[in-house]
């Protein structure tokens, strides 16, 4: 491979550059991510042929399982931190050479919100797993759905729409009843739910963590995308949950430039968390 290539690929550790879930730094928040990435001169496409490949006993997967990479001319797809991006599928696999064959004289992250996803997964889901879990827990005394509007009369019975049949939901699998809040005071839910969820959800792969991670962060809430994984919600119905208020607002007000720029970045990210939850659910 020419020298530019191999500076090109060596450039994707800041292209790519994702912190695991709890690391803070500027690429947490995403719209920071797509702006740190356009600073950055982007990388030509270097290479020609995108294809699917195999990584056999690994032991990258669970249970040393076949798992599926993405193969740029033949070589393997590497991480940040130099992993090999492997996946347990190979529809998630040729989701991944989809977004890698979709660049065309550059090589945009922007672009590539699966491989974003992958990326932090692979690199930092594994050794933070307790950590992610724990802060999975926690968000449900802070989770937006149960601190709805108190007026007006319209905002109200649409998060009632939207938000009860969630949280009723959740309590039947969960195995204990939410508190709603009043006013803006914080409120603490009873701890058996939470340890309810982290028994479902403690022996989940990497991929699954990372996504349902990754899904509680853009919507706010870690009751959606448990509705998600539960199969009780489709992505249609789990983003238009985590829209009401802002959904709200925009009938109010009207759309705002940047703000709209947002949401389309954020509902790419939501849908690559769809993609993986989805073809990974029980």
């Amino acid at each position: 491979m020419a020298e530019q290539d191999k500076d090109s690929r060596e450039t994707f550790g800041v292209l790519f550059g994702d912190f695991a879930p709890g690391q803070k730094d500027s690429t947490d928040n995403p719209m920071m991510l797509s702006k740190e990435a356009a600073k950055a001169a982007l990388p030509k496409r270097f290479y020609k042929d995108v294809s699917v490949g195999t990584e056999e006993g690994s032991g990258e997967g669970v249970g040393g399982q076949t798992l599926y990479c993405v193969l740029l001319d033949g070589r393997k797809v590497k991480s940040p931190a130099k992993k090999t991006v492997c996946v347990p599928t190979r529809q998630l696999a040729e989701a991944l050479v989809a977004e890698w064959d979709a660049q065309e004289k550059e090589i945009n992250p922007a672009l590539m919100p699966l491989t974003r996803l992958l990326n932090s997964t692979v690199d930092g889901v594994e050794e933070a797993r307790e950590a992610i879990i724990e802060e999975i827990i926690a968000y449900l005394n802070n989770d937006f759905i149960c601190y709805p509007a108190s007026h007006p009369e319209r905002l109200v019975q649409r998060q009632k729409e939207h938000w009860h049949p969630v949280l009723d939901r959740a309590e039947e699998a969960l195995g204990g009843r939410f508190v709603q809040a009043s006013g803006i005071l914080a409120i603490e839910q009873s701890p058996v739910m939470g340890e309810r969820l982290r028994a479902l959800w403690a022996d989940l792969d990497v991929y699954q963590l990372g996504a349902l991670h990754s899904m509680m962060t853009l919507t706010g809430s870690a009751l959606l995308p448990f509705a998600l994984w539960d199969g009780f919600l489709e992505p249609e119905a789990v983003w238009n949950a985590a829209m009401v208020d802002e959904d709200w607002n925009i009938e109010l007000w009207g759309e705002d430039e940047e703000a709209t720029k947002r949401r389309v970045f954020r509902r790419a990210e939501f849908e690559a968390a769809v993609q993986v939850i989805t073809a990974l659910r029980p």
